[in-house]
C-alpha cells in the first residue's frame, strides 16, 4: 500500500468536521480515570525525594503548584478528541489545572518509572522526572486518552534536577507535536502550553553560566506515554511479574486486536512494535526530521514520536547532521543513522521481552520485520516525493544514489529542493531539456551561489536522467492528466512548511516579549503544511544567515 501523509493507524486522529462535534465541556468537569494507576503496581512509598525505586511501574506524586499560571497556547482540535472547550479566559481554573496549580477530585497523578539506554550506554533508572500524568480521558470516540504536564516540579525520578521546564523548550514542543501531526508523522500531540509566572535557572550552553529563564509547562496528549524503557528497567532488576503485568495492560488496552496475552501473542506484540517503528522513521525520512536524542526511554510502545527535545529539520541535506550538541561529537543520532538507532533500540527492547517470549527465532523475526517494512515503506515515499509510481524499473537505485550524492554536495535545502521538483517541465516546448536554465529551477533551493555554480553539471545530467524515469511511468491517455496525478502524489508526501528552527526560535522571543501574533501564524501555517498559503511564502524560504549560527537556531542542548 502506497505510504502517504494520512496512510498509517494514527491514534491521535483529528474529529472529522465541526458538524460532527458532540457538545464540548469545561475540562474542569470533565471525569478522569486512572486505568494505569489501577491495574499496575505502584510505588509504595510516598515520599517525594529522589530515591531508587523497584517493584513498580509509577509513583504517585502531585503536581508542585506555580504562582500565576497563564495560558499562551491551545489545540482545539486536541481539545476536540478530549470533548473539551476552549477556556473563555487565558486565567482562571482551567489554566490552573494546566499549569499544575491544581488537580481534581478523581485524579490520582502519578510519574512513571522507566530506565534506558542513552548514546549506547545503560543508564539505569531514569522515569519521569519532569512530566507527571494527571489522568484519562475517554474522549467522545470512548478512546482513553493520558493528560501529562511537562515541567510540573520534582518527582521520585528528577534526581538532582528540579523538575521544571523553561518556556523555549515548552513552545518547542508544543509547537512540534503539532506540526508533526499535520504533517501525517504519527505523534503524541500538546494541548495547551501555560506559563508558570516562575523562572527556572538553567544553563543552556553547559558553559557554567546559568540564567534565569521563564517557566512554561506542555500539557502533552497520547493513548500511552509507556516507552520501550518501561520494559527495561523492570528486566534489568528482574521484576518479571511486573514485567508480565505491564506487557499485559498494554497489550490489553492498545492492542486488542491481537488477542488475550500469551507467549505467541508476546511475539506478534514485538512484531507490530517494530512495524510501528519502522513506519515512524519513514516518516522522519521523509520530511527530513531529525530527533535528537533516540535514547530507548525516548522510544515510544506505540510507534509514535515522543519527547521532543533537540529536534531539527534537514535545511542543508547531510546525512550527518545532528540537532544535538551533546551528539555533535559522536553524531550517534544523526539522520542518517535513525534507521539503524531504531533497529538497536528495538534489539534492546528484544532482550526485555524476552522472559516472555521462549523462542529467541520470534524477536529475531519481529527485527526482521522492521527492516522489511522500513525498506519497502522508505522506498514508497520516495517514490512518492519525486512523483514515479515506484522505484522498481532498472536504473532506479542509481537514480537514487546519484540524487543523495548530488544533495550531500552543496549546502541544499531538502525540503525546498523536493518541493521544487514539482516545478520541473516534462515537455521540450521551450527547449529547457537541452539547456542549463533547467537547474536553474531549483537554484533557490542552495544556501549558496558557489554551490549552486559547483552543483549546476551534475544538478542538470541528474534532472535529464530523472525527466527520462518519469516518461517511463506515463500511463495516462495524455499528458496533462499524468502530470496532475505526478503533481497530487508529491504534493501530498513533500511539505512546503515545516518547524524550522529559526521560526520556532522566533515565536520564543516573541511570547518572552509578551508578544504571541508570531506563534499563532506559525500555528495556523503549519495545520496546513502541504497547502500553498502564498502569503505565508516567507515562513516557507530558506533559513537566513543570521540564523546560522544564532543559538536556538541550529544545534540545541538538552537544556530545558
Amino acid at each position: 500500500m502506497r505510504q502517504n501523509k494520512t496512510e498509517y493507524d494514527d491514534p491521535m486522529h483529528d474529529t472529522p468536521t465541526a458538524t460532527d462535534l458532540p457538545t464540548l465541556h469545561d475540562l474542569c468537569s470533565v471525569k478522569f480515570d486512572n486505568s494505569f494507576v489501577r491495574e499496575l503496581p505502584g510505588d509504595p512509598e510516598t515520599r517525594n525525594v529522589p530515591r531508587a525505586v523497584s517493584n513498580a511501574c509509577y509513583t504517585r506524586v502531585n503536581p508542585t503548584p506555580v504562582q500565576s499560571p497563564q495560558l499562551l497556547a491551545w489545540s482545539q482540535s486536541v481539545a476536540d478528541l478530549l470533548g473539551v472547550s476552549q477556556p473563555e479566559s487565558p486565567t482562571g481554573r482551567v489554566a490552573e489545572l494546566l499549569g499544575g496549580k491544581i488537580t481534581l477530585p478523581g485524579m490520582q497523578p502519578y510519574a512513571a518509572r522507566y530506565g534506558g539506554h542513552q548514546f549506547g550506554h545503560w543508564a539505569g533508572q531514569l522515569g519521569d522526572g519532569r512530566a507527571i500524568t494527571l489522568g484519562e480521558i475517554l474522549g467522545p470516540d470512548y478512546k482513553r486518552l493520558e493528560l501529562q504536564l511537562k515541567g510540573a516540579g520534582r518527582t521520585p525520578y528528577s534526581r538532582t534536577a528540579d523538575g521544571r521546564a523553561v518556556l523555549r523548550s515548552s513552545v518547542r514542543e508544543f509547537l512540534c507535536s503539532e506540526s508533526m501531526h499535520h504533517l501525517g508523522v504519527p505523534t503524541t500531540r500538546a494541548l495547551s502550553l501555560v506559563a508558570t509566572g516562575e523562572s527556572v535557572w538553567r544553563d543552556m550552553f553547559y558553559d557554567g553560566n546559568p540564567q534565569a529563564e521563564m517557566g512554561a509547562i506542555v500539557c502533552r496528549v497520547s493513548p500511552s506515554f509507556v516507552r520501550f524503557g518501561n520494559f527495561e528497567i523492570l528486566a534489568a532488576q528482574g521484576e518479571l511479574d511486573t514485567l508480565k503485568n505491564l506487557a499485559d495492560y498494554v497489550i490489553k488496552e492498545h492492542f486488542t486486536d491481537l488477542g488475550a496475552p500469551s507467549p505467541i501473542v508476546y511475539a506478534r506484540w514485538f512484531e507490530e512494535i517494530c512495524r510501528r517503528t519502522a513506519t515512524l522513521i519513514a516518516h522522519w525520512m521523509r520530511v527530513g526530521f531529525v530527533h535528537g536524542v533516540m535514547n530507548t526511554d525516548n522510544m515510544s510502545i506505540l510507534g509514535l514520536t515522543i519527547d521532543y527535545g533537540p529536534y531539527g529539520w534537514l535545511e542543508g541535506f547531510d546525512l550527518e547532521w545532528t540537532p544535538n550538541t551533546t551528539d555533535a561529537q559522536g553524531r550517534r543520532y544523526c539522520f542518517g543513522k535513525q534507521p539503524e538507532i531504531a533497529q538497536w533500540n528495538l534489539t534492546r527492547l528484544a532482550a526485555a521481552l524476552s522472559p516472555l517470549i521462549d523462542d529467541r527465532s520470534l524477536l529475531e523475526q519481529g527485527l526482521a520485520v522492521f527492516n522489511d517494512t522500513f525498506q519497502t515503506t522508505w522506498r514508497g515515499m520516495l517514490a512518492d516525493k519525486l512523483g514515479l509510481n515506484s522505484l522498481d524499473h532498472e536504473g532506479d537505485e542509481t537514480l537514487l544514489s546519484e540524487l543523495f550524492d548530488l544533495l550531500q554536495q552543496s549546502e541544499i535545502d531538502m525540503t525546498i529542493f523536493f518541493r521544487s521538483l514539482m516545478n520541473i517541465p516534462l515537455t521540450t516546448a521551450d527547449n529547457s531539456l537541452e539547456s542549463s536554465s533547467l537547474s536553474g529551477l531549483l537554484r533557490h533551493a542552495f544556501y549558496t551561489e558557489e554551490g549552486f555554480v559547483h552543483s549546476q553539471t551534475s544538478l542538470n545530467k541528474w534532472l535529464h536522467r530523472y525527466i527520462a524515469r518519469i516518461h517511463l511511468d506515463m500511463e495516462a491517455p495524455t499528458l496533462t492528466s499524468f502530470e496532475g496525478t505526478r503533481l497530487q502524489r508529491m504534493s501530498r508526501s513533500n511539505p512546503k512548511y515545516v518547524l524550522r528552527n529559526y521560526l520556532a526560535q522566533q515565536a520564543i522571543e516573541g511570547l518572552q516579549q509578551g508578544d504571541s501574533s508570531f506563534m499563532t501564524r506559525l500555528i495556523e501555517v503549519l495545520r496546513r503544511p502541504y497547502d500553498e498559503q502564498p502569503s505565508h511564502n516567507d515562513l516557507a524560504s530558506l533559513r537566513p544567515e543570521w540564523a546560522r549560527n544564532k543559538p536556538g537556531c541550529s544545534a540545541l542542548s538538552c537544556s530545558s
